[in-house]
């Protein structure tokens, strides 16, 4: 490997998890139009993942231990993936991932409460930012309130905030429990993800399940799915390692561009000017709290202080929690 795709590669990583992150709506599109609801295909996907990372990274397993945060992380990581699951299965892909996307002000608000992080201006100016780019898409002179216009949409925004948890709760779980390696916080996720899709399946209406013949097809996709998720987020820890979590934090906006671009092509949807100007206020608002993290790090001695990564102690290393679906 030469030296200038060695140092490449890193980013390369990031690239595609972020790529892969956002073409994941369209599977499960094509899971749901055979007949396996979006929590059915969250929760067996979700298994398979966990399953896979369990039998990958075996030797790992001694490491995880019991607390309780544990259980909030599993909760918030379920909250997550059927929020984005559900959302870009019912609803317009771009508007979902925008709500799902105001974790700026959310991840201000969980620190201040659990992290007892001090809310300092920068961030309350940039949850107002974020928040404002909601408002800006989801105002309409003719619907008054600006709130999300169908469940879809309401979907994406708890999503988000469940989002905005896990990465909090991921940042507390590295401080209590420092010998845990991180792939066991994946299985945790993706352990938790299943589980939580299980229980809220039992009240979902299901529609008719797949018929016998696409069985074979809808398992295929379903196990190859976890597969990729799983090994997608192995291969992006590897990037996150070597990359400094501002950066990282940018680059994987590179989600958003992929999924505009994918709803494009794959289902004709386009955004309009308010979902522009709207998406624009939320990207630069996580691409200004990226700076602001880096800012405050380089002033401060190192700590997990980022609200959407977590410091890995024996290397020191900052890493993203993102492990969805």
């Amino acid at each position: 490997m030469t030296r200038g795709l060695r140092n490449a590669w890193p980013t390369l990583a990031i690239m595609l998890g972020a790529s892969v992150w956002g073409l994941v709506w369209y599977p499960m599109r094509m899971l749901a139009a055979m007949g396996l609801s979006g929590t059915a295909a969250s929760a067996t996907t979700s298994a398979a993942a966990c399953v896979f990372v369990l039998l990958a990274k075996r030797r790992s397993i001694s490491t995880l231990s019991w607390h309780w945060l544990l259980v909030g992380l599993g909760v918030a990581a379920g909250v997550t993936n059927i929020g984005f699951v559900w959302g870009a299965i019912h609803g317009q892909v771009m508007r979902v991932l925008l709500l799902f996307y105001l974790t700026p002000a959310w991840t201000a608000i969980f620190a201040h409460f659990i992290l007892k992080e001090r809310l300092t201006r920068a961030d309350a100016a940039l949850s107002l930012l974020s928040l404002a780019g909601a408002v800006t898409m989801l105002w309409s002179p003719e619907l008054g309130v600006p709130l999300p216009a169908d469940l879809a949409e309401w979907a994406g925004l708890v999503g988000g905030m469940g989002f905005a948890m896990s990465n909090v709760l991921v940042v507390k779980v590295t401080r209590i429990l420092p010998a845990m390696k991180p792939e066991m916080r994946t299985a945790v996720i993706f352990g938790g993800a299943a589980l939580i899709a299980s229980v809220v399946t039992l009240f979902e209406p299901m529609p008719a399940p797949p018929a016998a013949a696409l069985l074979p097809t809808v398992t295929f996709i379903v196990i190859g799915l976890g597969v990729v998720l799983a090994g997608n987020n192995m291969i992006v820890q590897v990037g996150l390692a070597r990359v400094p979590a501002n950066r990282a934090s940018i680059i994987m906006l590179f989600e958003l561009v992929v999924t505009a671009l994918s709803a494009w092509l794959f289902a004709g949807e386009v955004p309009g000017p308010r979902e522009w100007a709207g998406g624009a206020c939320i990207v630069v608002a996580c691409v200004l709290s990226a700076w602001v993290h880096r800012q405050g790090a380089a002033r401060s001695p190192p700590a997990p202080e980022a609200l959407d990564i977590v410091e890995e102690a024996p290397e020191s290393k900052k890493k993203s929690t993102r492990a969805m679906v």
